[in-house]
């Protein structure tokens, strides 16, 4: 029997159980004390960031079947994993994501709409990140895994730059790199685990294991949980439970710490659900069925936090201010996608090389002959 799924036999950090009480697990206890850093002011923003990109996920769901992008991967049930690591990063720190990290991008300064620009296919790259406004916000990576090589890499320059470990908290940097179950049976991935144990970089692996690789389940992918191959290759892991969005971030919090201060790379392994569809492009009736959708439905981390909060006092004004907020954000994504315009034929040769060069002119010139020889002069 396989016990890389939902096996509540495997060690997994929890804080706040299903029903929305503060009930700290045995695995927990290493990483209390990263929570006396939060306020009153941290907990309410984390349930702002969770509800904001449900409410933008499910809007961008609908543009999308209304044929306003090309594809849409939604982030429904992931929001505690993924707001929880994120806002454990320091300003200084880079992500990396893969595609559906929609909340991170959100949180590191990424304007929503340029996440819609690039499924729409409106723009190559979707935002400069290095634009400080953007706080080193890599792009999304749809080549499953490729960015825990880039990530590995870039945290391979930072001990190079010696920015890591000096003892200054706002010099030394750590990595963040997202990825998924699925993404982490690539090559790419344990390549990264070993240059990564090799180089002791300072980087954290964030994998998401939402069950499913499309419509292949984690149990047909590894017979133990994904944590302990990455423990195979030298690095310090944890399994969460990452509907837990106070254990997403004390975890994250205590590992990008000691990335920082020169221990090395680890991994998180966030025990999640991917609720709706892999893309919008697939249909999870085909492979998945309704009794487990609904037994992650009742994990729902942003209902879980909630109730969290109201036991703490939050008030009712409290969460129809957060409501009126989601809801404005998902009108202004619509009104916004609805606003944009197709870009130019330029965009296609502008990116090719850093200086302008005579084949892109001979390339651009022949695509506009092309096109004005075709009837309504226009491919």
């Amino acid at each position: 029997m396989s016990r890389s799924g939902d096996d509540p036999t495997v060690p997994s950090v929890q804080f706040i159980d299903a029903a929305g009480t503060f009930a700290p697990n045995e695995h927990a206890e290493r990483y209390q004390p990263f929570l006396d850093r939060l306020t009153e002011t941290d907990l309410q923003q984390f349930y702002r960031d969770m509800a904001n990109v449900r409410a933008f996920d499910i809007e961008a769901t609908n543009l999308q079947r209304q044929g306003q992008m090309a594809l849409w991967p939604p982030s429904h049930g992931q929001e505690a994993a993924q707001v929880g690591s994120a806002r454990a990063a320091r300003a200084q720190d880079h992500i990396f994501p893969s595609y559906r990290e929609h909340v991170v991008a959100m949180i590191r300064g990424v304007d929503p709409i340029d996440i819609v620009r690039l499924m729409r296919g409106n723009t190559h790259g979707g935002w400069d990140p290095a634009d400080p406004s953007n706080g080193n916000m890599h792009l999304y990576t749809l080549v499953l895994a490729a960015q825990t090589l880039h990530a590995t890499g870039y945290a391979m320059g930072l001990n190079f730059d010696k920015a890591v470990g000096t003892g200054d908290p706002d010099r030394d940097t750590a990595v963040l790199v997202y990825f998924g179950d699925g993404s982490s049976s690539e090559g790419d991935a344990n390549e990264a685990y070993i240059y990564a144990a090799s180089y002791q970089t300072p980087q954290v692996f964030f994998l998401q294991n939402n069950q499913w690789a499309i419509s292949v389940p984690v149990s047909r992918q590894a017979r133990e949980p994904l944590y302990q191959r990455a423990a195979g290759f030298g690095l310090d892991s944890v399994r969460i439970d990452g509907n837990d969005v106070l254990a997403s971030y004390a975890t994250a919090a205590k590992h990008l710490d000691d990335a920082r201060a020169g221990h090395g790379p680890s991994l998180i392994e966030a025990m999640t659900y991917r609720v709706g569809a892999h893309t919008t492009s697939d249909d999870p009736t085909k492979y998945r069925t309704d009794d487990e959708l609904q037994s992650w439905i009742a994990r729902d981390p942003i209902v879980r936090f909630k109730t969290y909060l109201q036991g703490l006092g939050a008030s009712d004004a409290f969460f129809a201010e957060v409501d009126e907020e989601a809801a404005a954000l998902a009108e202004d994504t619509r009104v916004r996608t609805l606003a944009l315009e197709a870009p130019g034929r330029e965009l296609i040769f502008d990116g090719v090389y850093s200086e302008p060069h005579p084949l892109m002119v001979e390339q651009q010139a022949w695509l506009e002959r092309y096109e004005a020889s075709l009837e309504g002069g226009n491919a």
